[in-house]
C-alpha cells in the first residue's frame, strides 16, 4: 500500500515525509524557545561570560585523533591530573614550570619570569558540548592540532616574538648576529609586550591563563564583544559590507548577520600583525555565536590565512554564564617597563663593546 500523498506542483510529497520535517521543525523551535531574544525575536546574547577551560587548544600529540574523553577523564582534569594538562598542576599554590622543562623559566636562564600560578585563572575543569567532552578545542584538522606552518609562518613567528623567545644570558648576545635585535627599539618588542595586541585577545578570542572574562552589547545594527585581555572592544557591524582592503585595523573589519539563532561573523582586512600568533593581513577569520537554554554560549570559529598555514582550521569551546563584570586591563600602566627593557639591552651592548675594545687592544 503507498503512503498517502498531497500533490501541489513542486511541494509534492509524502504525508510521512511532512510529518518528519514537521516534528523535526518543531523539535528544533523548542530547543531554542527558551533563550532569551530581542524585539526582533533574535537571540540576545548581551552579558558576561568566562571563557576560562582547561581544554587545551590543542590536542596531546599521544592522543591522536581521539576527539573526546569520558566524563570520568574530565572529572579528574578538574582535580589536577595530567590526562590533557603535560604535566601541569591545577594547585594555585604552585608555579607553572619552564615551557623547556629546565625548572628555570619559560624563556631562558636569565627570564625574570612571570606571576607564579595563585594568580592565575585558567579555568576550573572542562565544559562539555552536547554531552561530549572534547579532548582540544581545535577540531578540525581531526588530530586536533593546528595545521603546518608555510616558511613565511615560521619566519614571522620568529620574528614577532624574538623579544620573547630570547636566551637571556646576561650578555649582548644579539649583536653577532645580523638583522635587528630583539631590543633595538619598541618597534621591535613584540605586540603583546607593547600592550597593543596578542596573549589569548585574538581574534578569534582564545581561553588564557587569565583575563578570560568577556562582555557582549548587543543592538539590532551592531554588536560590541569587549574582550578582558588588554581590554579590547570588538565593534561588529550588522548586515554590512567590508570596508575597502586599505582600511586595515588591528583587530580586522568585523561584518555580521544571523543564520537561524547563530550570530555568525566573518573578519577581513587584518594590519600585517594579528592579535593571532602568527595571523597575518591575509587572515580571514569566521566566527559563530550560539545561546544555549542555560545561558552558556559556544563560541565557534575557522581559521583561513593561506600565507601562514597550509589549510584552514577550526576550533569550538564553551563561554560560561558569568555575574562577573569586565574590569579594566591596565597593562603596566603605560609600558612603564619598556624604559628598563631597553635601557637594560643598551647597558649590556655597551659592556659587550667595551669588552671586545679590551680584548682586541691586548
Amino acid at each position: 500500500m503507498q503512503p498517502t500523498t498531497f500533490s501541489r506542483g513542486p511541494f509534492s510529497r509524502t504525508w510521512s515525509t511532512y510529518l518528519l520535517v514537521l516534528i523535526a521543525t518543531l523539535a528544533w523551535s523548542s530547543a531554542s524557545a527558551d533563550v532569551p531574544r530581542t524585539t526582533t525575536g533574535k537571540p540576545d546574547l548581551s552579558g558576561y561570560y568566562d571563557g576560562g577551560t582547561l581544554t587545551p587548544l590543542q590536542r596531546p600529540r599521544n592522543l591522536g585523533e581521539r576527539a573526546f574523553m569520558t566524563a570520568e577523564e574530565a572529572k579528574e582534569i578538574g582535580s589536577g591530573t595530567e590526562f590533557l594538562q603535560d604535566g601541569r598542576s591545577n594547585d594555585p599554590n604552585r608555579p607553572p614550570p619552564a615551557k623547556g622543562g629546565d625548572g628555570i623559566n619559560a624563556f631562558g636562564a636569565g627570564n625574570v619570569g612571570g606571576y607564579n600560578a595563585f594568580w592565575l585563572d585558567p579555568g576550573s575543569g572542562v565544559v562539555p558540548i552536547d554531552g561530549k567532552y572534547a579532548t582540544s578545542i581545535i577540531y578540525d584538522p581531526p588530530n586536533g592540532r593546528q595545521p603546518r606552518m608555510t616558511m613565511k609562518g615560521m619566519a614571522k613567528m620568529a620574528d614577532n616574538f624574538s623579544s620573547f623567545s630570547h636566551n637571556n644570558d646576561g650578555t649582548a648576545s644579539w649583536l653577532d648576529k645580523e638583522g635587528p635585535g630583539p631590543f633595538d627599539g619598541p618597534e621591535e618588542l613584540a605586540l603583546a609586550e607593547r600592550c597593543l595586541l596578542g596573549f589569548s585577545a585574538g581574534p578569534p578570542m582564545l581561553p588564557g591563563v587569565y583575563n578570560n572574562h568577556k562582555r557582549i552589547v548587543q543592538t539590532e545594527n551592531h554588536v560590541m564583544i569587549l574582550v578582558e585581555m588588554v581590554h579590547d572592544a570588538r565593534i561588529v557591524r550588522m548586515n554590512a559590507d567590508h570596508g575597502p582592503e586599505e582600511a586595515r585595523r588591528w583587530l580586522g573589519d568585523a561584518v555580521g548577520h544571523w543564520e537561524g539563532d547563530t550570530l555568525v561573523v566573518e573578519t577581513t582586512n587584518f594590519r600585517e600583525d594579528t592579535g593571532l600568533y602568527g595571523g597575518d593581513e591575509n587572515l580571514h577569520l569566521v566566527e559563530r555565536f550560539t545561546l544555549l537554554e542555560d545561558g552558556n554560549l559556544v563560541y565557534d570559529f575557522t581559521v583561513n590565512d593561506p600565507t601562514i598555514w597550509v589549510a584552514p582550521w577550526s576550533g569550538r569551546y564553551v563561554w560560561k554564564k558569568s555575574a562577573q563584570p569586565v574590569y579594566e586591563y591596565a597593562c603596566h600602566e603605560g609600558n612603564y617597563s619598556m624604559f628598563g627593557i631597553l635601557k637594560g639591552a643598551r647597558r649590556m651592548e655597551g659592556e659587550e663593546l667595551a669588552r671586545r675594545a679590551s680584548a682586541g687592544a691586548d
